[in-house]
């Protein structure tokens, strides 16, 4: 069975083979007690802290505090504003207020601290720029953490992190290519563990994803985005009728299945305007509509805007700005 074949056959690893981030901003930190650091809100983003050495304590609006060890993985999903800490009750200095060495455009070093007792992490913002990716963040919870030697397969973990403590280390050409590159495993990874393990990871889209019958009409939706679907032919590759299937779709995904399709194909229109000069006509077609008059007027009723505003500014609508029915 090739790649394609397995994944047609499990809809939420399909979805996870779809995630791309982006990274934006890298950090080696080398840390010495007492220091604390506060980390602003960072809309849109997903924040990884990786402990290569000593420990630390992590603050999290809205989630208990965390205290992470050497071999530690931690996402913060949802941009949420955190603080960093040697030792509880420490001042905290704001992030962007420390002096740091650039290394290149996205990468920097952060040395600050009393002298004491040392902690090093290396620190990444990224961005999912995939609508799976985007879609996947609003389940997530506050927090995610792994603990490389509590994992019972850890071996994959420690390995990966003493890889990126090394590159982190040693900023050999092509490193941040590296980085970046680990960190997409890292961050699949992480989310793959709390998917097996949390009780919410099996409510609302991940539900309807491992839905046997549900989860084939998403999956052939995420394939095929601009096939002329109907209610008719998403129940037929459900294996559903036409009224048990609109239920169905709509009581798991919390929303009709002809409204999550649009919402869909919009998500992906928006990231292919921002990265391509395709013609609107082209992308109009792409995207499953008849005209590209029909393709701009369903895009400014979503975004606000017409289509040609975001290409000719990639940042006059930023899709997190965009939530998804039902959630």
């Amino acid at each position: 069975m090739d790649d394609g074949d397995m994944l047609a056959t499990d809809p939420l690893g399909e979805a996870l083979h779809l995630l791309r981030l982006t990274g934006t901003f890298y950090c080696r930190a080398e840390l010495t007690a007492p220091w604390g650091i506060d980390v602003p809100p960072l809309p849109g983003q997903l924040a990884m802290v990786v402990v290569t050495a000593g420990g630390c304590l992590l603050e999290v609006d809205g989630a208990e505090p965390l205290r992470l060890a050497a071999g530690s993985l931690t996402l913060i999903p949802h941009g949420t504003p955190h603080r960093f800490r040697s030792a509880a009750g420490l001042p905290v200095v704001p992030l962007f207020d420390l002096p740091v060495e650039p290394i290149c455009e996205h990468y920097e070093l952060l040395t600050y601290g009393g002298g004491g007792e040392r902690t090093q992490v290396t620190y990444g913002v990224l961005r999912f720029d995939h609508v799976a990716g985007d879609r996947l963040v609003t389940q997530l919870p506050p927090v995610i953490c792994l603990d490389s030697w509590e994992e019972p397969d850890a071996g994959w973990l420690h390995s990966t992190l003493q890889l990126i403590a090394r590159e982190a280390q040693a900023l050999r050409p092509g490193g941040e290519t590296v980085l970046t590159r680990l960190t997409d495993i890292l961050v699949i990874q992480a989310i793959r563990a709390w998917l097996g393990s949390a009780p919410e990871a099996h409510q609302g889209w991940l539900a309807a994803l491992r839905d046997d019958q549900i989860g084939r009409a998403l999956a052939a939706i995420h394939r095929t985005p601009g096939r002329d679907w109907s209610v008719v032919s998403l129940a037929r590759e459900a294996g559903m009728s036409r009224s048990a299937f609109a239920a169905r779709f709509t009581d798991l995904v919390g929303e009709p299945a002809m409204q999550y399709l649009a919402q869909w194909r919009m998500w992906l229109a928006h990231a292919h305007l921002r990265e391509s000069g395709e013609p609107l006509s082209a992308v109009a077609r792409r995207f499953g509509y008849a005209s590209e008059a029909a393709f701009c007027r369903a895009f400014k009723r979503t975004f606000g805007v017409p289509p040609g505003r975001v290409r000719a500014n990639p940042n006059s609508v930023r899709s997190d700005t965009f939530t998804f029915a039902g959630e």
